[in-house]
């Protein structure tokens, strides 16, 4: 058969194909795409790439482990505890860990994953939020991104709550008290739960059926809506020579960055590999299998929800009495903050709009320092999840720094209301100095150090203009409305270039 022959039958069914499924049309529009260069872009790539990730190893788990809390005695290669009851996902996480050939490995590489899936999806929350990528016509999907974060968390919670030992069970335990502090209903919601008291014979079943079906399909779900607004609304950019509301520079998708895209998640893959064949975490052989009259001690979650955990811990154990029903607000009033430090996030977008009264659509990215108010909120939020985190971890931290545990609980009960406030002003003084320091390079350019003296005996230091690549960077955006209103100075009003 001929060249000519093959390449007439190939365009004839990629005809055919195309007439019934617009391949071509959708690949002419879409495979060509521009994406931007700039490093912060990377930090989707790297939640999307441990998403895969754990989507891999989380199937190839699901072969060995066995959602059962029924009892049966142990007889594996960890002598140590051969012999003991305990239930059957506690035993096959064993056999996976110890008797599967990589099985190790795997789960390692899935709990490294998720931390660094979560990691991923915080810090690329937070650069949208610092420059300001939020804004119409991305409130959408910024929500998608923030349902993502949430679910995440639980996703992550669930899972860590499978294997069923003692140091997973102490944190159910902690699940179980949240739910009883809810007024009225708080009993028959534990009781749902876990199918009776607790810790009942039904969680890990349940807590699997959400981990590997209901959430992970909702995720991925959101995942392809979120790829899929991305590629509808454009890429945001920096501002730059020749980038404009209605342009993006950057690389086409075919080929140069699908070959990008291709090599980075082989990196990311290789990294937590590395990570997962070299660092310990949850060896669950070494807390022993759960049981109810027993508790953990230096039992701390995963850091994504270690804020949570610092709430109840550094909340005052108060108590009411209202019309025969007591109210335990001291775990009560901390799972109400808990969803509203996140809600908060999600619902920014709207806040700001609605403050500033902003309603133009935005695709060239600000400058964190140019918008101080949004900067100082974003910082002093995080300052307030650090601290919490601190909290969640009381023990520890008083264990190493040689401290009383009390001292450390009131040192974060004061700092959870002091530092935040404090960040805020601090961060925005620093963004109105950067925007100051940005004037004076424009206007004077940049030192170089050097000393002239001058006819009349004057000495001045001289300064190297700036080129029109920087002026532009620098001058190029306007003075939005702030949250928060302040005496504008003339000087710290900048204009549009006119370059």
């Amino acid at each position: 058969m001929t060249d000519r022959e093959t390449s007439g039958r190939g365009e004839r069914v990629a005809d055919w194909l195309d007439g019934r499924l617009g391949i071509h049309s959708l690949g002419r529009k879409y495979l060509r795409k521009v994406f931007p260069d700039h490093w912060s872009f990377l930090l989707g790539e790297i939640c999307l790439y441990s998403f895969v990730v754990l989507v891999l190893t989380g199937v190839y788990l699901t072969l060995f482990f066995h959602p059962s809390m029924n009892e049966v005695t142990y007889h594996g290669s960890y002598v140590p505890l051969n012999g003991v009851r305990m239930s059957e996902a506690y035993a096959s996480t064993l056999h996976i860990s110890f008797d599967v050939r990589g099985g190790l490995l795997i789960r390692q590489l899935h709990h490294w994953a998720a931390l660094v899936f979560v990691a991923g999806m915080l810090t690329h929350m937070m650069r949208h939020f610092f420059t300001g990528s939020f804004r119409r016509p991305r409130e959408v999907n910024w929500l998608f991104g923030w349902l993502l974060l949430f679910l995440g968390l639980f996703e992550g919670l669930f899972g860590y709550s499978l294997p069923d030992d003692l140091l997973s069970g102490t944190g159910l335990r902690f699940v179980n008290g949240a739910l009883l502090s809810v007024p009225i209903v708080g009993t028959y919601l534990s009781m749902f739960l876990f199918g009776g008291e607790f810790p009942g014979h039904d969680i890990v079943a349940r807590f699997y059926s959400l981990h590997i079906l209901l959430i992970p399909g909702v995720m991925a779900a959101l995942v392809v809506a979120h790829l899929i607004l991305v590629v509808h609304h454009k890429h945001t950019q920096f501002a730059g020579p020749g980038r404009t509301e209605r342009n993006v520079i950057g690389t086409p998708f075919m080929p140069v960055y699908l070959a990008k895209a291709g090599g980075f998640f082989f990196l990311v893959f290789g990294a937590l590999t590395l990570i997962a064949a070299v660092a310990t975490v949850n060896p669950v052989w070494v807390y022993g299998p759960f049981r109810p009259d027993q508790v953990s001690t230096g039992a701390q979650p995963d850091w994504y929800l270690g804020f949570a955990e610092g709430l109840v811990r550094v909340m005052p154990g108060w108590e009411i009495t209202l019309w025969g029903h007591t109210l335990v607000l001291g775990v009560l009033i901390p799972i109400v903050v808990f969803p509203l430090l996140l809600v908060f996030i999600g619902v920014y977008p709207f806040l700001e709009a609605r403050v500033t009264g902003d309603k133009g659509e935005h695709h060239l990215l600000d400058r964190p320092r140019n918008r101080p108010v949004r900067t100082a909120i974003g910082a002093a939020w995080i300052s307030l999840y650090l601290i919490l985190l601190a909290g969640g971890g009381n023990d520890i931290v008083a264990t190493r720094l040689h401290l009383s545990v009390n001292t450390v609980t009131w040192t974060v009960r004061v700092a959870v209301f002091l530092l935040p406030a404090v960040v805020f002003v601090v961060t925005r003084r620093v963004c109105l100095g950067l925007q100051l320091r940005d004037r004076e390079l424009v206007l004077h350019g940049r030192e170089t150090g050097l000393i002239k003296r001058l006819p009349h005996g004057e000495y001045v230091e001289v300064h190297q203009p700036l080129d029109q690549a920087e002026l532009h960077t620098l001058t190029a955006h306007r003075r939005q409305g702030e949250l928060v209103e302040h005496r504008r100075q003339p000087e710290l009003v900048e204009h549009e270039s006119q370059s």
